[in-house]
């Protein structure tokens, strides 16, 4: 699998070699030792979630307080979606920037994205399916989310009228969470993200 760097720092593209014939096809799409070795530590599993969402449903920003963020690993399994991350991380050189990768059933590519970072996504066909991999369990009191249609972030939605959940409609803009402290910080996100480390794992052993 290919591994490429988006433009905010933590977040990744990963592009798996797809092996296919008549019989149908076989891919990797998730590999623990590559993504370690490429983003400096362990991906930890406590969680995997599945979404189906209608063609032109804006779901996101959302994000988790770090220590002790949630990190996720995101594949589209059926249809198309533009996946969004954005950099909410107070005092980052990219802060309120975001950055965007199609994941679709033909592909098959996934993103990455650290603890401190904002996800959203948008579906471009009917029953567009995610799968995703998270590093802590959902803690309803630590999630928040910022508005996916704030002016100020001006994501270029691929949907003319998107359809919002309650909660995404409700969440504040960028300014708002952060004059409220909602947001995380930069440094802290770095220094949290060091301490992972990779836990004294040998990738040779396969484990």
């Amino acid at each position: 699998m290919k591994m490429r760097e988006l433009g905010i720092e933590g977040a990744w593209e990963i592009t798996p070699q797809q092996h296919g014939d008549p019989r149908g096809l076989f891919m990797e799409w998730y590999r623990f030792d590559h993504l370690a070795e490429t983003v400096g530590h362990p991906l930890r599993l406590a969680q995997g979630n599945l979404s189906v969402s209608a063609r032109g449903v804006v779901r996101g920003i959302h994000f988790a307080d770090v220590p002790p963020g949630q990190a996720k690993y995101i594949t589209c399994v059926r249809g198309a979606v533009l996946d969004v991350v954005v950099d909410l991380r107070v005092g980052s050189p990219t802060f309120g920037h975001w950055d965007s990768v199609r994941l679709d059933d033909v592909d098959r590519r996934a993103v990455y994205l650290s603890e401190g970072l904002g996800h959203g996504f948008c579906a471009l066909t009917d029953d567009a399916t995610l799968n995703y991999l998270c590093s802590t369990t959902y803690n309803p009191t630590g999630e928040h989310g910022v508005h996916p249609l704030d002016a100020e972030l001006a994501i270029e939605w691929p949907a003319e009228f998107p359809q919002l959940s309650a909660r995404d409609a409700d969440a504040p803009t960028l300014a708002q969470a952060r004059e409220a402290g909602l947001l995380p910080d930069y440094q802290t996100c770095r220094t949290f993200v060091a301490s992972l480390g990779t836990d004294g794992l040998s990738y040779s052993d396969g484990i």
